[in-house]
């Protein structure tokens, strides 16, 4: 026991500031004290009344004396200074006792831990009498003041507790009602919780007189995000609905730190069925192996290979083993259900279950480790269990456990650990098939309780910022999972299937945005068990899941709002085939063969999760460059055109049978009826989000009626008919609605009729009609109809388009009306479609190049895309081929952009886009002249 010299320079060091007499006979004690352990010093510093005790042998037993008792002022400041000189002056005197081989290991981890039993209790007591002065008293049925019960947990509740341990606490109380007696009424709730705050700042709060316990709340019910309290009916219904393995582990060993007659067995019956099964529980076992994978998975990642604890062959492995054992047979044992780890060895030995040698041994080297993890922490007060670098501690380790050197430690010390492990291994070996170490890192970083800027040193494919608010981002899921009613199958199914996912989301390298889709996703389908198998059991839709959410936000809520779309994930070589461009009215015919003719809501469902599905396919295709730009818009838009045929025809249906159908249609086929696309629809350049612009026409008798049993007039027909289609794509179903159809741009806007003939909209186009509305016409086609009606339709097209205009007036009207539109989006608009020089700019380039020259170049009209009438532009010599090709580039440009804007939106447009805007303003200054033009 004699310190090195510099060791022994050190204690002299710190005893030359202390006010100490110290007898000859005490100075060797006070040297080896002080050089061990320079907490001891600090205590003699702040107390050096505690010297006496200290240094001789015979005054080191101790008998816990409530601090608080003699206060003759229990004002707050006053308590916690007396709770915390309290707190170290006696675990100053239990090391003493244990570096000078007064008292074994084992009884100082019980003094230890009764000295947190009486801290707590006594700090509780003046809470709750603090607290009922002024809000009264919680009582029970019977009319006695009702307790605040405190579950000690982990080694506190074991009864043996480190040395300078965080405690482990989960408060809880008998049944809810409201105080009586004080100044104010509050609900019990209230009240506990206040309670259990106060409590808290009275052992945790850091002071001048340093801290009495740091108090971890985080084994309660739901953790951090859960009430402080909690009833006792509360309590029970989450451990019976929510309750997880881990959490039996840790109910092992909870213990009612303040017991009441009453209370106390009520409580342990209810949380008993919880942790012990009646039937031997071997997946238990299979749990444990998962728990120690993830320890075994972060030690190798922080290279954990001199933790006492946490190491192979650690304390937490013994802990581990005889926890393992207890939940197995506990239920069907009952002596096995012990929270002391002293007493559940030997019952296990006593039942057979453990062999008495090797019972013997597991305990000599479990005390080791303790009486290790003792020193180390006695050193200067720090919750640590890894073994010092640095030579000073080295020596002070040596030392205090009376060795000769380090490399005696060393040798000890592994051997104990070696057989340590050996045993664990007996138990939880997994013999050929371990857990893959990719997969325990997702177990990691779901299972672990570790604080979110610790563990985020596992992902090191993320800066520090980044992983730390994926995994706050998967710990609010995993919150949110424990409040929703999402049954034992759905739990099982979470517990497996997250690893795999956190998995996948680290070999494609995502982010803690890509995350946050894809717990979207989750969210829909956490209480919907089929979702759940359909990913688990196909890793490859998982893959795409995670590769289409990483891609695009639009689609993961897309998918997030109809998970059935995730049936389309599992087969990858099918997601990425979207159908030729003529297919889709063929596929959809097909779909809707199979639903009964008579069921409409059925069938608009079908409708919708086509949609959905093909739509999903074409962002598929698009977000992996499979599908070109233009390619893509013509998908959606002839998409669009099969779902308008297959509406008209089920609307056309549904009339038919109600009012028959109208007079001198010449069969089956032929309605005298057609639907005109404007805008994006009818230049081919849908978008995910687009809405439908639509006019309705027919070319019926005027005065013709039908022909069925409740006979109504042609016109009325056709309206009742454009109201039965609009309603079959706007209805919101489960599956959302078809498409927003806007009819706006029918002759006379929102006042004119729904359906009109077609002589009435050429008569409103030639007479009443706004150059507006001229322009909108360049961009309409007919989507739907006969051929009869189509010609009619192209007819007049030709003949409004092809009219002469005064070249000033028209431009001069279109200008104004770009002013117009630029006012009610904001003149800096900063979007790509209203901005200067954006798509609308070009739009209304190519729309004046018709209008102004229609008359003499027919060929103008003969398309109502962009790329196709600037490609006429260019053949009638309005446009250099460089200026149409430098347009056709923008605007290819600028749709890329807009697409790109709701699939995956950019931080920033690249330099090419404000390139292309700049070309797309200096033709428009060049046609329309002025600054005012595009300002």
């Amino acid at each position: 026991m004699t310190p090195s010299p510099t060791l022994l320079q050190e204690a002299r060091r710190i005893q030359a500031g202390l006010p100490l007499h110290i007898l000859d006979s005490q100075q060797s004690r006070l040297d080896f004290l002080l050089s061990v352990s320079p907490f001891i010093g600090r205590v003699l510093q702040q107390q050096p009344e505690l010297a006496p005790q200290l240094l001789e042998p015979t005054q080191l037993d101790w008998h816990y004396q409530d601090p608080l008792q003699q206060l003759p002022d229990s004002s707050e400041a006053n308590v916690f200074r007396a709770l915390r000189r309290y707190r170290n002056q006696v675990l100053a005197q239990v090391l003493a006792a244990e570096l000078l081989g007064v008292k074994p290991i084992r009884r100082c981890l019980t003094e230890i831990s009764a000295l947190a039993d009486g801290l707590i209790n006594s700090a509780y007591q003046w809470a709750y009498q603090d607290l009922t002065a002024q809000w009264g008293t919680p009582m029970d049925p019977k009319g006695q003041p009702m307790p605040l019960l405190i579950l000690g947990m982990g080694k506190l509740g074991g009864g043996e507790l480190n040395f300078s341990s965080d405690i482990d606490l989960i408060f809880t109380y008998p049944d809810n009602g409201e105080t009586q007696g004080g100044r104010r009424s509050i609900e019990h709730q209230q009240f506990f919780t206040k309670l259990g705050q106060k409590l808290i700042s009275a052992l945790h709060q850091v002071t001048a007189d340093g801290f009495a316990y740091r108090v971890d709340m985080r084994l309660r019910p739901f953790g951090d995000s859960g009430p402080l309290v909690l009833s006792f009916g509360s309590m029970e219904d989450y451990y019976q609905a929510q309750g997880r393995e881990w959490e039996r582990y840790a109910m092992l060993k909870a213990r009612v730190l303040n017991p009441d007659p009453v209370w106390t067995p009520q409580l342990q019956h209810l949380l008993k069925p919880f942790v012990y099964r009646r039937y031997i529980d071997f997946s238990a076992i299979e749990s444990l192996r998962r728990m120690k994978q993830l320890i075994e998975q972060e030690n190798r990642r922080r290279n954990r290979t001199d933790n006492i604890k946490l190491g192979a062959g650690g304390i937490r492995e013994v802990e581990f083993v005889v926890q393992t054992l207890q939940l197995i047979r506990g239920g069907r044992l009952p002596d096995l259900q012990q929270v002391s780890i002293f007493a559940a060895l030997n019952a296990l030995c006593r039942h057979q279950l453990w062999s008495q040698a090797d019972t013997e041994q597991l305990i000599n080297d479990y005390l080791w480790l303790r009486r290790v993890e003792q020193v180390l922490q006695g050193i200067d007060d720090q919750q640590t269990q890894s073994l010092p670098q640095d030579e000073l501690n080295k020596e002070r380790l040596v030392l205090a456990l009376g060795l000769t050197d380090w490399p005696q430690f060393s040798e000890l010390t592994q051997a104990c650990m070696a057989r340590i492990h050996q045993q664990f291994k007996a138990v939880i070996d997994q013999g050929d098939n371990p857990e893959p170490e990719e997969l325990a890192l997702g177990r990691l970083c779901w299972d672990s309780q570790l604080p979110e800027t610790e563990l985020a040193e596992q992902l090191d494919w993320l800066d520090a910022e980044q992983a730390v608010e994926l995994l706050s981002e998967l710990r609010q899921f995993k919150l949110d999972c424990q409040k929703r009613n999402v049954g034992p199958r759905g739990r099982d199914l979470l517990e497996k299937l997250l690893p795999f996912l956190l998995q996948v989301l680290a070999k494609q390298q995502g982010s803690a945005t890509v995350l946050k889709r894809l717990l979207g996703v989750f969210r829909q389908i956490v209480s919907r068990t089929a979702y759940l198998e359909l990913l688990y059991e196909n890793p490859a839709a998982l893959q795409q899941l995670v590769l289409l959410c990483a891609k695009s936000g639009w689609l993961a809520e897309h998918l997030a709002r109809y998970p059935m779309l995730l049936d389309e994930l599992i087969d990858p070589a099918q997601l990425y085939q979207v159908p030729q461009m003529t297919d889709y009215r063929d596929r959809l015919r097909q779909q809707m063969l199979r639903v009964p003719e008579d069921d409409l809501e059925l069938q608009m469902e079908v409708l919708r999760q086509f949609k959905q599905a093909q739509q999903l396919r074409i962002a598929a295709a698009d977000i992996t460059g499979i599908l070109p730009l233009m390619k893509v818009s013509d998908h959606l838009t002839f998409l669009a055109e099969a779902l308008i045929a297959q509406v008209v025809e089920l609307a056309w249906v549904q009339m038919a049978e109600k009012y028959g159908v109208p007079a001198g249609l010449s069969g089956r086929d032929d309605k005298a009826f057609a639907v005109i696309g404007y805008g994006k629809l009818g230049g081919l350049e849908l978008g995910y989000g687009s809405d439908l612009d639509l006019v309705f026409v027919h070319q019926s008798n005027p005065d013709g009626v039908t022909d069925g049993d409740k006979s109504i007039d042609s016109r009325q027909f056709y309206i009742k008919l454009v109201q039965r289609i609009v309603h079959i794509f706007s209805t919101r179903t489960a599956s959302g609605v078809l498409y927003e159809v806007d009819t706006r741009l029918r002759p006379a806007g929102n006042s004119g009729l729904l359906a009109v003939h077609i002589n009435t909209y050429l008569n409103y186009l030639k007479t009443e009609a706004w150059t507006w509305e001229h322009q909108a016409l360049v961009r309409a086609r007919v989507v739907f109809g006969g051929d009869l009606i189509s010609q009619r339709f192209a007819q007049i097209r030709a003949e409004i388009l092809g009219q002469n205009r005064d070249p000033q007036q028209l431009l001069s009207e279109v200008v104004e009306m770009r002013q117009k539109l630029r006012q009610h989006h904001g003149v800096n608009s900063t979007e790509v479609k209203h901005a200067a020089g954006g798509i609308v700019d070009l739009e209304f380039i190519s729309q004046f190049l018709v209008l102004a020259n229609a008359a003499r170049y027919p060929d103008l009209y003969q398309y109502s895309d962009n790329i196709r009438i600037l490609d006429a532009a260019q053949s009638c010599g309005l446009l250099s081929g460089a200026e149409v090709e430098q347009l056709q580039q923008a605007y290819r440009q600028l749709r890329g952009v807009s697409h790109r804007q709701t699939l995956a939106p950019a931080a920033e447009e690249p330099a090419e886009v404000q390139q292309a805007m700049v070309a797309v303003q200096q033709l428009w200054l060049r046609l329309f002249g002025g600054p005012g033009a595009v300002s």
